[in-house]
C-alpha cells in the first residue's frame, strides 16, 4: 500500500472555559523524526503523544503544534516580595528621620511598584486538560492519515504508469538485441569483402562476431531489469512501509540500465536507454515521498 509522507491534520476540542488545538504536519524524511511544540505543563504527556503517533507513522518528519486557549489554562496569583518591601519601607522611614522630611508613604505608592508586588500567571496542570489534548491529537491524526492515503493513491497511479512505460521500453530493447549482432556481422562482412576483394575468411568473421556478441550480450541485464520491475509491482501491494524497498529497487534498475547502455552498440537501444533513465528519474522523485 502506498502512503505519502506528506500530510496535514487539525483537531480541536473544547470543554468549559478552555480549548485545545492540535496541528500535525508531516513531510518526507529518511527516518521517522518527531518535533513537538507544546506548553511546558503538557511535557509529561509528550511520550504518550509520540507513542500514539508512531503506531501509524513509520517514516517522515512529524511536526506537532499544541495550542491552549481560555482562562483555565493558567492560574493567576499575586506575589509580594516581603523582604524587599520591608527594606523599602525601612529606608524610606530612615530617610525621613535623617533629613527631617514630612509626608507619609501611602498604600497606593507601595502597590504601584512592580518590583514589590506582581501579578503572576502559572500554567495550570490538570488531568482533564491532558485528556483533552490527547483527544485533539487523535482527531488531527485521523485527518492527517486520510490525507496521506489520498496523496499515496495519487503517487501510486503516477509511479505505476511510469514503471509500465519502463517495462515496455525494456521489451523493445529485448527485441532489438538479436538484431544488433546480425547488423554487426553484415557490416563486418562488407568491410572485409571490400578490403580483400571478395575473398572472405568465414572463420575470422565468425570469431569476430562471436567476440562482439559476447561483449554486447545484454540478456542477463534485461532479465534482471524485468525481474526488478515485477518485484516493484509486488511491493506496491504490501501492507507496510515500502518507500525504502522501492528506492533500493530503483537503484538496482538504474545499475542494469547503465550496463545495457554501455554494452549495446546500437543507436536504437541507446535511445531506449535514454528514455528508460528519464522514466526512472521521474519515479525516483515520487518514491522519495512514499513512506
Amino acid at each position: 500500500m502506498v502512503v505519502s509522507m506528506t500530510g496535514f491534520g487539525r483537531g480541536k476540542m473544547e470543554v468549559g472555559q478552555f480549548g485545545v488545538t492540535v496541528e500535525i504536519k508531516t513531510v518526507n524524511h529518511r527516518f521517522c523524526e518527531f518535533h513537538i511544540r507544546m506548553p511546558n505543563q503538557l511535557l509529561k504527556i509528550e511520550a504518550n503523544l509520540k507513542k500514539n503517533l508512531a503506531t501509524h507513522i513509520k517514516r517522515g518528519r512529524v511536526e506537532v503544534f499544541v495550542t491552549l486557549e481560555g482562562q483555565a489554562a493558567v492560574n493567576r496569583g499575586v506575589h509580594i516580595d516581603w523582604e524587599v518591601l520591608d527594606q523599602f519601607f525601612h529606608y524610606i522611614t530612615e530617610i525621613k528621620d535623617r533629613y527631617s522630611l514630612t509626608g507619609e508613604v501611602t498604600l497606593q505608592e507601595l502597590v504601584s511598584r512592580q518590583e514589590l508586588i506582581q501579578v503572576e500567571e502559572k500554567e495550570a496542570a490538570n488531568e482533564e486538560l491532558e485528556t483533552l489534548v490527547l483527544q485533539a491529537v487523535s482527531l488531527a491524526k485521523e485527518e492527517l492519515l486520510q490525507m496521506r492515503l489520498l496523496e499515496g493513491k495519487a503517487l501510486e497511479t503516477d509511479v505505476k504508469a511510469n514503471i509500465q512505460l519502463l517495462q515496455e521500453r525494456a521489451h523493445k530493447v529485448r527485441q532489438f538485441a538479436p538484431v544488433v549482432v546480425e547488423q554487426y556481422r553484415d557490416r563486418l562482412t562488407k568491410k572485409m569483402a571490400d578490403f580483400v576483394g571478395g575473398q572472405l575468411d568465414e572463420t575470422r568473421i565468425l570469431t569476430e562476431v562471436a567476440v562482439f556478441a559476447d561483449k554486447a550480450d545484454i540478456n542477463e541485464e534485461l532479465t534482471r531489469l524485468e525481474s526488478h520491475i515485477e518485484q516493484f509491482f509486488k511491493i506496491l501491494l504490501l501492507q507496510e512501509p515500502i518507500g525504502r524497498k522501492l528506492d533500493f529497487l530503483l537503484q538496482e534498475m538504474n545499475r542494469e540500465i547503465n550496463t545495457i547502455g554501455s554494452k549495446a552498440n546500437d543507436s536504437k537501444i541507446a535511445m531506449e536507454v535514454v528514455e528508460m533513465k528519464s522514466l526512472l528519474e521521474k519515479v525516483k522523485e515520487q518514491v522519495q515521498n512514499i513512506e
